[in-house]
C-alpha cells in the first residue's frame, strides 16, 4: 500500500483503497485566527459540544498583535470560546510550525482549517486543509468525511548542490506539474535521496504540495523524523512508516540537477531558473513564514548575508515560532540582521497573507520565502510577489535584483 493507504487503513481498522468515501476518526483538529471564528460559529450552531477538546487547538498567528479592532475582537472571541470549551490557545507562532514542534506525529489524521496544513506530512501523517465548517464538525464529532486520494510518487535521487535547497525542489516540482497537476492526489516522497533532505527541508516541501493542487504531501517516518521528534522531547511519539515505492504514477527528481529558481507573479507554477531570467529589480525581501521561517532557513540566509555590511532592499524577518526566535536571539544571526537594518517581526504570519506588517506599495516587488504569490497576496493587488529560497532571498537583498546565491558561496 501507499503511505496514504497505510495511514488511513490503520485508522479505519480495515484495508482501504483510493476512491472510497469514508467517515474517518480524527486525531487532531486546529484553526487559526482567520478561520477560527467561523468554526466557532459552526460549533455553536451544532450545539453538541466538542468530542475531544484536548486534541483541538486554536492558534492566533495571522495578525499578532492585531492591527485593527475587528481582528482584536476575533482574537477575543477565540479566547472566550476556548476558555469555555477547555481548548488550548497558542499565541507563540504559526499554526503549522507549532503543530510540528508540539503535536503532529506519524500515522496521525490531522484536520487543519488552513490550506498549508500539509506541513505536518513531513512527519509521516495525513494532514490536510479543510474548510471552517469541516473543522467545526471534526471538533464536534471527532471525525471527518474523506475520499481516499490517489497517490503520486515523487522519487528523490542524489544530493542537492551547494546553493540549492528544498525550496528549489518543490518549486521545480510545481513548475513541472502546474497548479492543477496533482489535484486531489497525495504527493508521497521516497527514494535514496530522502536521506539528503533534512527535516526542515521536508517541512518546506510538504507545506507547498497544495500549490500543485495536492490534498497533502507525506514523507515516510524514518530516522530523520525519529531524531527530530526526540529533539523535541517527543521521542515516544515515533512510529516507523516506510515507503515501498509501488506507485502507478510517479515522477523522478534528480537532486543534483536542481538549480536555484523563482516563481514569478502571479502564479506559484510560473517557475523560472534564475539563469534563464533577465535582471529583475526587487524592493523588499521577506525571510520567514510557515514555509521557510525555521532556524535552519535563517542560518542559510545568514551564511550569505554575513559577507556584506550593506543591503539594497528592505528586509523583513518573520520567525515561524517563539522557539525559532529564541534560537535567533541566542545566535549571531539576529545581530547581523539588525546590523543590516532588517525589520524583525514577532513570531507569526506577518505580511504573507496581506493583513499585517509589511503590506506592499503600488508597483513594489517583493521576493519572499513564502508559499504563495497570487495577485494581492501581500495586501496590494498592484504589487508583485516572487517566491524563492532563503539563499536566493539573501543574495537578492545584497544586490537589489534577483540573484543566484552561488555568486556568494
Amino acid at each position: 500500500m501507499t503511505l496514504t493507504e497505510k495511514i488511513i487503513s490503520r485508522k479505519k481498522g480495515k484495508e482501504v483503497r483510493p476512491g472510497e468515501i469514508l467517515v474517518l476518526p480524527v486525531d487532531k483538529v486546529f484553526c487559526q485566527d482567520g478561520t477560527g471564528p467561523l468554526a466557532i460559529d459552526g460549533i455553536n450552531d451544532l450545539s453538541v459540544g466538542l468530542k475531544n477538546p484536548a486534541n483541538c487547538y486554536f492558534f492566533i498567528d495571522h495578525a499578532v498583535p492585531p492591527p485593527r479592532k475587528e481582528l482584536a475582537n476575533a482574537h477575543c472571541k477565540i479566547r472566550s470560546f476556548a476558555g469555555r470549551a477547555g481548548v488550548k490557545v497558542f499565541e507563540e507562532g504559526i499554526c503549522h510550525q507549532l503543530m510540528v514542534e508540539k503535536f503532529s506525529s506519524p500515522y496521525d489524521i490531522i484536520v487543519g482549517a488552513d490550506s498549508h496544513t500539509p506541513t505536518s506530512g513531513a512527519l509521516g501523517c495525513f494532514a490536510a486543509g479543510f474548510g471552517s465548517t469541516d473543522a467545526a464538525c471534526a471538533m464536534a464529532a471527532g471525525n471527518v468525511w474523506l475520499k481516499v486520494p490517489h497517490s503520486l510518487g515523487i522519487e528523490l535521487k542524489g544530493k542537492l548542490k551547494k546553493g540549492t535547497s528544498a525550496k528549489d525542489v518543490i518549486l521545480e516540482i510545481i513548475g513541472r506539474l502546474g497548479s492543477n497537476g496533482a489535484i486531489y492526489k497525495v504527493m508521497e516522497f521516497f527514494g535514496e535521496g530522502l536521506k539528503n533532505i533534512p527535516i526542515e527541508g521536508r517541512f518546506t516541501i510538504s507545506n507547498m504540495t497544495v500549490e500543485a493542487g495536492a490534498k497533502t504531501g507525506i514523507f515516510p517516518a524514518d530516522g530523520v523524523v525519529k531524531n527530530y521528534l526526540a529533539g523535541q522531547g517527543r521521542g515516544g511519539d515515533f512510529k516507523p512508516l516506510e515507503a515501498d515505492g509501488s506507485y502507478e504514477e510517479k515522477i523522478e527528481i534528480l537532486l543534483d540537477e536542481v538549480v536555484p529558481c523563482v516563481a514569478f507573479p502571479h502564479e506559484v507554477s510560473n517557475v523560472f531558473k534564475i539563469k534563464e531570467i533577465e535582471e529583475t529589480k526587487i524592493d523588499v525581501v521577506m525571510l520567514g513564514t510557515c514555509t521557510n521561517g525555521r532556524l535552519a532557513d535563517f542560518q542559510d540566509a545568514y551564511e550569505i548575508l554575513k559577507k556584506t555590511d550593506k543591503i539594497r532592499t528592505s528586509l523583513i524577518i518573520g520567525p515561524a515560532s517563539r522557539s525559532v526566535l529564541k534560537g535567533l536571539i541566542s545566535s549571531r544571526i539576529l545581530d547581523k540582521f539588525a546590523e543590516l537594518g532588517a525589520l524583525i517581526l514577532p513570531p507569526g504570519c506577518g505580511p504573507c497573507c496581506g493583513v499585517h506588517e509589511g503590506i506592499l506599495a503600488d508597483g513594489e516587488r517583493c521576493l519572499s520565502t513564502a508559499n504563495r504569490n497570487f495577485k494581492g497576496r501581500m495586501g496590494n493587488p498592484d504589487s508583485f510577489v516572487y517566491l524563492a529560497s532563503p539563499q536566493t532571498a539573501a543574495a537578492t537583498a545584497i544586490t537589489g535584483k534577483i540573484t543566484d546565491p552561488g555568486e556568494f558561496l
